[in-house]
C-alpha cells in the first residue's frame, strides 16, 4: 500500500474513535443533565416559561390535584406536594420524589404547571415515560388518577 493511502486510513480511524468518544460524552450529559427540549417543542402545548425563578402555581380550586402519589413500585406510598412544583422525578439526589428502579434516568421526568392544568415531561430518559400506554415525546397533560409509569414505577395525581 502506498503512504498515501496508509496516511487517509490512520485519518478515518481517527475520525471513527473522536466521533465515539463524542457520541459517549453527549449521552452522559444528557443522562446527567437532562436533554435539551427545542423552542418550538416548547410552545403552546408546553408548561408556561416562568419568571425569575419562581414557579408557576396553579389557582387553587376545588377538586384540584394537591399531591403526587406512588402507587406502584419500590418506592409504593412516597408522596410529593404539587405546592412545590415543578417537581423532578429520578433517581437523582435533587429529585423531589427520588425513585430506587434500575429503570428511571437520574432526572427522568418532571411535572409542572401551566394555569389550571397539570403537564409530565419526559426529560430524555433512557426508557422513556408513559402516560397510560402511550409513550410521551413532549409535555403531556394529566389529571387526577391519570397513571404515569417511569420504569417500574406508577404515579398518580391526587388531591
Amino acid at each position: 500500500m502506498s503512504e498515501l493511502t496508509l496516511l487517509l486510513i490512520r485519518f478515518a480511524y481517527l475520525a471513527i474513535l473522536w466521533i465515539f468518544v463524542l457520541s459517549a460524552i453527549s449521552v452522559i450529559r444528557s443522562d446527567m443533565f437532562g436533554a435539551r427540549v427545542p423552542e418550538a417543542a416548547r410552545g403552546a402545548a408546553g408548561p408556561a416559561p416562568r419568571k425569575a425563578g419562581r414557579a408557576a402555581k396553579p389557582g387553587r380550586r376545588r377538586g384540584a390535584p394537591t399531591h403526587v402519589l406512588v402507587v406502584e413500585g419500590g418506592n409504593a406510598g412516597e408522596r410529593a406536594e404539587l405546592d412545590e412544583a415543578p417537581l423532578l422525578i429520578g433517581r437523582g439526589n435533587d429529585a423531589a420524589i427520588r425513585l430506587d428502579d434500575d429503570y428511571v434516568s437520574t432526572r427522568h421526568a418532571r411535572i409542572a404547571a401551566s394555569g389550571d392544568q397539570w403537564f409530565v415531561e419526559d426529560l430524555g430518559s433512557t426508557n422513556g415515560t408513559y402516560v397510560g400506554t402511550a409513550r410521551i415525546t413532549q409535555p403531556t397533560t394529566i389529571s387526577l388518577g391519570t397513571q404515569v409509569r417511569i420504569g417500574k414505577t406508577i404515579l398518580e395525581l391526587r388531591k
